[in-house]
């Protein structure tokens, strides 16, 4: 697993108590953020880093140091302004990844828009889910199409470099399927199975969550 980098996450609801809590426990630094001072209280021994504030608030994104986080979770879909105001200050701090949890489609489009790198509308278990895919190596970006099928952008292993993607065969290794080979801004779905994979290659790839640790 990739626990490098470091995450905060805004909004202990069940959903984001369960990323924050599944990020801590596999050795992530997480810095977690909730306006209510009762529920920073309940989470403050299982978090080390569990900060009461207003995360709409720009002079609060400064104090926090938002600006050093690598990923940050916006886990306050019932609240948008909150979310669109977050997602923006967060976009401004230069925090090069930011997630957005959202209650309908709608919302979803709002968020995008305002700069959320992605807006997923998860079902209430699935935070945990979340955090594995954020700590597993190699994964550049996740988008969940259900509660258990996710579209993953996975960079080119060093072990693949050189071989065809008939050769790798990675429907019958981890039961995953390729839908599209990237390299720099260049998106290519007209997949050449015998096409020699290089270092410089992305694979976009539709699996079921649960086989995605076996690209870790």
């Amino acid at each position: 697993m990739s626990i490098h980098k470091t995450y905060a996450v805004f909004g202990l609801g069940r959903y984001g108590s369960a990323v924050a809590l599944e990020l801590v426990q596999s050795g992530a630094e997480v810095l977690a953020v909730d306006a209510d001072p009762d529920i920073v209280n309940a989470f403050a021994e299982k978090i080390p880093l569990c900060k009461c504030a207003d995360v709409t608030d720009p002079a609060v994104i400064r104090q926090l140091g938002i600006s050093n986080i690598d990923v940050v979770i916006i886990a306050m879909a019932q609240e948008l302004e909150a979310s669109v105001m977050a997602v923006m200050l967060c976009k401004e701090a230069g925090v090069p990844k930011v997630i957005a949890k959202c209650s309908s489609e709608m919302h979803r489009q709002i968020l995008q828009k305002v700069g959320a790198d992605m807006a997923v509308l998860p079902e209430s278990e699935s935070g945990t889910r979340m955090a594995r895919n954020l700590l597993s190596s190699g994964f550049l970006d996740i988008f969940e199409l259900s509660s258990d099928v996710a579209m993953v952008e996975v960079e080119v292993k060093d072990e693949w470099v050189g071989k065809t993607i008939r050769e790798l065969n990675l429907r019958r290794r981890f039961d995953m399927n390729i839908v599209a080979v990237c390299q720099g801004e260049n998106v290519n779905i007209s997949i050449d199975a015998e096409m020699p994979l290089g270092k410089d290659m992305r694979l976009v790839v539709i699996a079921h969550t649960d086989r995605l640790s076996r690209l870790s």
